[in-house]
């Protein structure tokens, strides 16, 4: 099989300093190491990163491919010959010498994440729930029941895995690590496989007797009660988070997060913080002008109609929104005002309809009106 290019590999171009070669190294190995990534393939991704690296950082045999490209270069050097030398005696060697000390192929990751070679942190996952609610719930924050399954820390032994009043010793197996390492090799490359201690769960101790209601897990699926406080002025869709309500772990539990829906309403429409309401009003009130009063989530209010008000104009109400999220503040209350056109009139309505337009017939044609 023909070998790709090994600037290709690491996404360099033939110039780059050997700084840049070692960062972008850095961040692959990252990427495809077997301990980090089980996808298929990545192994062999690694491995193939590995060697340009591990040829690209050693001048000689970077000026060697450089200038006989991997036909000449696999003359003049073994498989083994690529990791063996001043810079590389194995794959252990490669990352001590990219400055992750000890050697071992899992150092890479405690430097980058943090923590040393101490244990794994174990905590539990996030769950995600749904809560519907109304818009006037919304607007005046409101307290809701919600119940939902989880993994939560088993009630006889409070989370420890350890039947209670038993001893707490240090693992035999791991020797208190919470992890053990095997060493495996791929052709010319070692590299160790660290997993959880199976005996401690990656804890590091394990009780002398495990509990006997979670046989030794410290978890058992319950169901959940909460009171959830929701405050005012939540929108549709937005997330609320309670923490140490997701999953339990013994390293601790993850989030609970609730979506919040908020209902269609009858009357009003929310655009943001504001609120629309349409408003009928009669014929005679758009022309003469008039007071009314308007619904609105907390109450009512009082809107003036001016005179010679057009159907479907629009009127701005000042803090009569809803509340802004988090902030104190409230949006308007616009009001569209829509006259109402009788579909039926009586007799006595089209007379005195029919008297109006004698007195308005000075604008009786279409082009009057412009």
């Amino acid at each position: 099989m023909t070998k790709r290019d090994y600037y290709e590999i690491l996404g360099m171009k033939k110039d780059a300093s050997k700084a840049e070669i070692k960062k972008a190294y850095r961040k692959l190995a990252m990427k495809y190491h077997p301990d980090k990534n089980k996808d298929a393939g990545a192994e062999e991704k690694f491995k193939e990163i590995s060697e340009a690296y591990a040829v690209l950082s050693d001048e000689q045999k970077r000026e060697e491919y450089n200038a006989y490209g991997h036909a000449g270069f696999d003359n003049m050097y073994s498989q083994e010959d690529i990791f063996r030398g001043a810079n590389f005696q194995g794959f252990e060697d490669l990352f001590r010498s990219m400055g992750f000390g000890g050697g071992d192929p899992f150092d890479i990751f405690s430097a980058m994440f943090g923590g040393g070679m101490g244990r794994r942190v174990n905590v539990g996952h996030d769950l995600q729930t749904e809560m519907e609610i109304t818009l006037e719930e919304a607007a005046k924050g409101t307290k809701k029941k919600l119940s939902y399954w989880r993994n939560a820390p088993c009630p006889r032994c409070g989370g420890t895995g350890g039947e209670p009043g038993s001893k707490l010793n240090t693992c035999n197996q791991c020797g208190g690590q919470g992890r053990v390492k095997q060493m495996r090799r791929m052709g010319p490359m070692a590299f160790a496989t660290i997993t959880a201690c199976p005996q401690c769960r990656g804890v590091g101790q394990s009780y002398e007797k495990n509990c006997g209601e979670c046989n030794g897990s410290g978890k058992k699926r319950l169901s959940q009660d909460l009171d959830l406080e929701i405050p005012e002025g939540v929108k549709d869709g937005m997330r609320l988070r309670l923490g140490g309500y997701g999953e339990y772990e013994k390293d601790g539990a993850g989030n609970l997060y609730v979506y919040i829906g908020v209902k269609e309403h009858k009357i009003f429409q929310r655009y943001e913080d504001d609120l629309h309401i349409t408003a009928p009003i009669t014929f005679g009130q758009a022309a003469m002008g008039d007071k009314i009063e308007v619904p609105t989530l907390f109450g009512k209010t009082e809107l003036k109609i001016p005179s010679g008000t057009a159907s479907h104009a629009e009127f701005r109400i000042n803090g009569e929104g809803m509340p802004i999220f988090n902030n104190g503040g409230k949006g308007d209350l616009i009001v569209k005002t829509v006259v109402d056109i009788p579909k039926r009139l009586n007799k006595k309505q089209k007379e005195l309809l029919k008297e109006f337009e004698k007195e308005y017939k000075k604008k009786k044609g279409f082009f009057d009106w412009f």
